[in-house]
């Protein structure tokens, strides 16, 4: 039996899209596991890949900004994270790593809105508070940030809440450091606490413009590798720091 012209376009358009599919998957995978080797430019060029092949794929453009960021290209995760959210408006609240990715590229005022509208999703992350005061501490002062502080009563986490204390100007660094050594289960469980201590030490530091306890406890955040993106982030800043000293 024959068949119509129009069915075998069908049949061959439903043919290409299923190998399309299988493609995209396949590139996905490929960019998964380079990013999980560190291998950045690679993961970023299989998701350019995807996005080429198909553009609507909103997971490319997401992951890619999330490398593009671990690539030091602040500029591009911007983008790629905006073009997520274009894609996927319903999780525009979500988008801490937008966030972040704008304080790096200078946009505090957006990255605090980003900060603001993440806390009506998840009320109850210290990071979310410390990384909104940092934005409005960049653009209007450290005073300005701690009395417009985004309200946390209870991050369970180990150590955050001590961290808290801090932004909030009720502790000191010691304080917060004395809070990841206490009481640790296991050696990750410490280095985890400390990389933490030390990352939003460092931050706290940096606001207030005081540059080497600053560049003091950036550094030691980066020495103490966890798998979290929240390394990453501390990583590209002691990049960032070091090649500032160069110059």
């Amino acid at each position: 039996m024959s068949r119509s012209l129009a069915a075998i376009a069908i049949a061959i358009m439903l043919a290409l899209d299923a190998a399309r599919g299988q493609d995209v998957d396949g590139l996905l995978q490929q960019a998964t596991q380079a990013s999980q080797r560190g291998e950045h430019e690679r993961a970023i060029a299989k998701l350019s890949e995807v996005i080429q092949a198909s553009p609507k794929t909103s997971i490319a453009w997401y992951l890619r900004g999330r490398e593009h960021f671990r690539a030091g290209k602040i500029v591009e995760s911007v983008a790629d994270f905006e073009k997520y959210v274009q894609l996927e408006p319903q999780s525009a609240n979500q988008q801490w790593e937008r966030g972040i990715s704008y304080y790096y590229a200078g946009e505090f005022a957006k990255g605090a809105k980003q900060f603001e509208d993440y806390q009506k999703f998840h009320d109850q992350d210290v990071e979310n508070s410390v990384w909104r005061y940092l934005c409005v501490a960049r653009a209007s002062g450290v005073e300005k940030a701690k009395a417009n502080l985004l309200p946390i009563t209870e991050d369970r986490r180990a150590g955050m809440m001590q961290i808290y204390g801090l932004y909030q100007g009720k502790l000191k660094p010691e304080d917060v450091l004395a809070a990841a050594d206490a009481n640790p289960p296991n050696p990750d469980a410490h280095n985890q606490r400390l990389f933490y201590a030390h990352l939003y030490i460092g931050l706290w530091h940096e606001a207030a413009e005081n540059a080497e306890l600053a560049k003091k406890h950036l550094l030691e955040a980066d020495k103490r590798k966890i798998a979290h993106y929240m390394w990453d982030v501390a990583h590209v800043h002691a990049q960032r720091l070091k090649a500032a000293e160069k110059k």
